[in-house]
Protein backbone atom coordinates (compact mmCIF):
# COMPACT_ATOMS: atom_id res chain seq x y z
CA UNK A 1 0.00 0.00 0.00
CA UNK A 2 1.51 3.30 -1.32
CA UNK A 3 -0.33 5.72 0.35
CA UNK A 4 0.75 9.83 0.35
CA UNK A 5 0.71 9.73 3.90
CA UNK A 6 3.66 6.99 3.93
CA UNK A 7 6.54 7.91 5.70
CA UNK A 8 7.69 6.27 2.74
CA UNK A 9 6.94 8.58 0.67
CA UNK A 10 9.89 11.29 -0.02
CA UNK A 11 7.39 14.35 -0.45
CA UNK A 12 5.39 13.70 3.29
CA UNK A 13 8.73 12.90 4.88
CA UNK A 14 10.28 15.83 3.57
CA UNK A 15 7.32 17.96 4.99
CA UNK A 16 7.57 16.30 8.10
CA UNK A 17 11.13 16.58 8.45
CA UNK A 18 10.39 19.98 7.58
CA UNK A 19 8.27 20.97 10.22
CA UNK A 20 10.37 19.75 12.82
CA UNK A 21 13.35 21.75 11.87
CA UNK A 22 11.07 25.03 11.23
CA UNK A 23 9.51 24.58 14.78
CA UNK A 24 13.19 24.26 15.90
CA UNK A 25 14.13 26.89 14.13
CA UNK A 26 11.44 29.38 15.27
CA UNK A 27 12.69 28.57 18.39
CA UNK A 28 16.46 29.02 17.84
CA UNK A 29 15.24 32.65 16.08
CA UNK A 30 12.25 34.36 18.20
CA UNK A 31 12.57 31.76 21.73
CA UNK A 32 15.08 34.01 23.44
CA UNK A 33 12.98 36.93 22.94
CA UNK A 34 10.56 35.25 25.71
CA UNK A 35 13.03 33.30 27.87
CA UNK A 36 16.29 34.49 27.88
CA UNK A 37 15.40 38.61 27.18
CA UNK A 38 17.14 39.34 30.69
CA UNK A 39 20.12 36.75 29.61
CA UNK A 40 23.58 38.33 28.52
CA UNK A 41 23.21 38.13 24.63
CA UNK A 42 26.33 35.53 24.68
CA UNK A 43 23.72 33.17 26.24
CA UNK A 44 21.30 33.54 24.12
CA UNK A 45 23.46 33.33 20.93
CA UNK A 46 24.78 30.01 22.74
CA UNK A 47 21.33 28.42 23.33
CA UNK A 48 20.01 29.07 20.23
CA UNK A 49 22.98 27.63 18.60
CA UNK A 50 22.48 24.56 20.62
CA UNK A 51 18.81 24.81 18.91
CA UNK A 52 19.77 24.90 15.53
CA UNK A 53 21.75 22.37 16.03
CA UNK A 54 19.02 20.15 15.71
CA UNK A 55 16.96 22.19 13.12
CA UNK A 56 19.76 21.47 10.40
CA UNK A 57 19.64 17.55 11.94
CA UNK A 58 16.26 17.57 10.21
CA UNK A 59 16.59 20.50 7.84
CA UNK A 60 19.17 18.87 5.80
CA UNK A 61 17.70 15.32 5.42
CA UNK A 62 14.80 17.46 4.47
CA UNK A 63 15.92 18.88 1.61
CA UNK A 64 17.99 15.92 0.53
CA UNK A 65 14.47 13.54 0.40
CA UNK A 66 12.60 16.47 -0.93
CA UNK A 67 15.13 16.52 -3.42
CA UNK A 68 14.00 13.24 -4.86
CA UNK A 69 10.54 14.54 -6.03
CA UNK A 70 10.62 18.83 -5.81
CA UNK A 71 12.66 20.67 -7.81
CA UNK A 72 14.45 23.17 -5.40
CA UNK A 73 12.04 26.02 -6.39
CA UNK A 74 9.37 24.05 -5.11
CA UNK A 75 11.25 22.86 -1.90
CA UNK A 76 12.06 26.40 -1.03
CA UNK A 77 8.36 27.67 -1.63
CA UNK A 78 6.99 24.53 0.25
CA UNK A 79 9.94 25.14 3.07
CA UNK A 80 8.32 28.60 3.32
CA UNK A 81 4.68 27.87 3.56
CA UNK A 82 5.75 25.59 6.40
CA UNK A 83 7.65 28.39 8.49
CA UNK A 84 4.80 30.88 7.71
CA UNK A 85 2.27 28.25 9.43
CA UNK A 86 5.03 26.96 11.78
CA UNK A 87 5.76 30.81 12.83
CA UNK A 88 2.02 31.83 12.63
CA UNK A 89 1.62 28.76 15.29
CA UNK A 90 4.28 30.00 17.50
CA UNK A 91 3.29 33.41 17.71
CA UNK A 92 0.30 32.78 18.79
CA UNK A 93 0.42 30.03 21.02
CA UNK A 94 3.99 30.28 22.64
CA UNK A 95 4.50 34.55 22.35
CA UNK A 96 0.85 35.09 22.92
CA UNK A 97 0.64 37.76 20.01
CA UNK A 98 -2.36 38.32 18.04
CA UNK A 99 -2.43 37.74 14.24
CA UNK A 100 -3.44 40.97 11.82
CA UNK A 101 -5.43 40.93 8.76
CA UNK A 102 -2.18 41.65 6.97
CA UNK A 103 -1.10 38.36 7.66
CA UNK A 104 -3.91 36.99 5.89
CA UNK A 105 -2.62 38.92 2.66
CA UNK A 106 0.64 37.92 3.40
CA UNK A 107 -0.38 34.12 3.08
CA UNK A 108 -2.32 34.99 0.07
CA UNK A 109 0.48 35.82 -1.52
CA UNK A 110 2.01 32.38 -0.33
CA UNK A 111 -0.14 30.83 -1.95
CA UNK A 112 -0.28 32.44 -5.57
CA UNK A 113 3.76 31.47 -5.07
CA UNK A 114 2.77 28.40 -4.98
CA UNK A 115 0.75 28.47 -7.72
CA UNK A 116 3.36 29.47 -9.78
CA UNK A 117 6.28 27.37 -8.58
CA UNK A 118 4.25 24.40 -9.06
CA UNK A 119 2.44 24.96 -12.23
CA UNK A 120 3.10 23.69 -15.34
CA UNK A 121 5.24 25.37 -17.94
Amino acid sequence: MNSVLSSSNPLFLSILLLFGSNIFMTFAWYGHLKNLRESPLWIAIAVSWGIAFFEYCLQVPANRIGSQTLSLGQLKIVQEIITMVVFAGFSILYMNQSLKLDYLWASLCLIGAVYFVFRGG
